[in-house]
């Protein structure tokens, strides 16, 4: 009976040591989390797990849906200390005092109309209505701010270089057998937003790049970023550091000591105001920046951005920084800048130094290389 009761103990405790497995299962065997900048962090799926120092990769081993040497990030790196809010309302003032905002005068300023971002430090509620504090002293009516949440999307860190080329879906979408068909089958879908794939395949059907990422599914390529792997340095690069950014794929990697260690999901420049291909060098870290501007005569396009986290500046005023009002990566939307999620631009800061390299380039050769047609850029 000793021997039985011993027994029991050991296994208990096995159970209870045993260390939980680096990459968790996706919520219902089919998808990870999906990153929502407009709504609160989702709670009907499963992130996958950390590993603050992840063990060697196996070769079956795998992230998500496929099987690369990499691994996830550490979710803290997504977090803000900030609350962030979209004004959306053409006028609205601000005041030196809290007194000064419930009676509504003297008003100290407005805020310009615009892409407006805030971000508050302290709330208050009088009246039954409810007052941000955006600065110290600084305080506005809460009724004209929207509050946002942001992204929580994450690329991956590796250990070695991949074998082939990877990506992530940019929507919901369904594979087809066969490159050029395209299927719209009601609420079936193969993949998700930010779902990883590799790509085993490519092929041109009609002009337009199809992917195969499995056994009979091909991705139409404009619906996926796309990494792929070159570790051979470009020209100029002294040190064998630097930061590929991938204008016809919006994708970034990271290559470090002849291997590939970091790769995610970015939006780059809008035409006219493109991000511009060169070699560069990262001149001015900054934990956050304020970023404000205009490039029509009647400002109908102004944009005013309140703690833009972890700005990494390489071409005049065109930045790597973390981007928490737009969840849509994968397609130019900035003006100049690279836009990243918050948690791949902490990562990014954390491993850069000034005057790492970064490579911009289109090996598409639609962005023009004119400087001309360049001016210091912006967000």
């Amino acid at each position: 009976m000793r021997r039985y009761y011993i027994l029991a103990i050991v296994l208990i405790s096995i159970i209870v040591i045993a260390p939980t497995p680096t990459f968790a299962q996706n919520h219902n065997g089919d998808r990870p989390c999906l990153p929502n900048i407009y709504a609160p962090i989702q709670t009907d799926c499963i992130p996958l797990e950390v590993s603050e120092d992840p063990p060697p990769i196996e070769p079956d081993s795998q992230v998500g849906s496929v099987s690369l040497p990499s691994y996830t990030l550490d979710t803290e790196l997504s977090y803000l200390p900030y609350y962030y809010g979209r004004v959306n309302k053409t006028s609205i003032p601000l005041y030196l005092s809290l007194d000064a905002a419930v009676a509504g005068e003297p008003v100290y300023r407005y805020i310009e109309p615009g892409f407006d971002f805030i971000t508050y430090i302290d709330f208050a509620e009088v009246e039954g209505k409810k007052f941000y504090m955006i600065a110290p002293g600084v305080w506005m009516h809460a009724d004209g701010v929207s509050r946002v949440y942001a992204p929580d999307f994450q690329g991956f860190g590796f250990y070695e270089t991949p074998a082939r080329p990877f990506g992530w879906a940019l929507y919901p979408m369904q594979a087809s057998p066969e490159p050029g068909i395209v299927y719209d089958e009601p609420e079936r879908y193969d993949f998700w937003q930010y779902d990883p794939v590799e790509i085993y395949e490519t092929t041109f059907v009609g002009g337009v790049e199809w992917f195969r990422v499995g056994p009979n599914q091909w991705l139409d390529g404009r619906q996926v970023s796309r990494v792929t792997p070159n570790t051979t340095a470009p020209d100029g690069v002294d040190n064998d550091r630097w930061i590929e950014v991938n204008l016809a794929d919006q994708s970034l990697a990271v290559y470090e000591a002849g291997q590939l260690v970091f790769a995610t999901v970015i939006s780059t420049g809008l035409p006219g105001t493109w991000t511009q291909p060169g070699l560069f060098q990262i001149y001015l870290m900054k934990e956050t920046e304020t970023m404000s501007g205009s490039f029509t005569a009647d400002r109908s396009d102004y944009y005013y951005l309140e703690d833009v986290p972890w700005t990494m500046y390489f071409d005049e005023a065109r930045a790597l920084h973390g981007t928490y009002w737009h969840n849509g990566f994968g397609v130019p939307r900035s003006r100049g800048c690279v836009n990243l999620s918050p948690g791949d631009a902490q990562w990014i800061f954390n491993w850069a130094q000034e005057g790492d390299w970064v490579y911009v380039w289109d090996p598409s050769g639609e962005t023009p290389t004119d400087p001309a047609l360049y001016g210091s850029g912006g967000a």
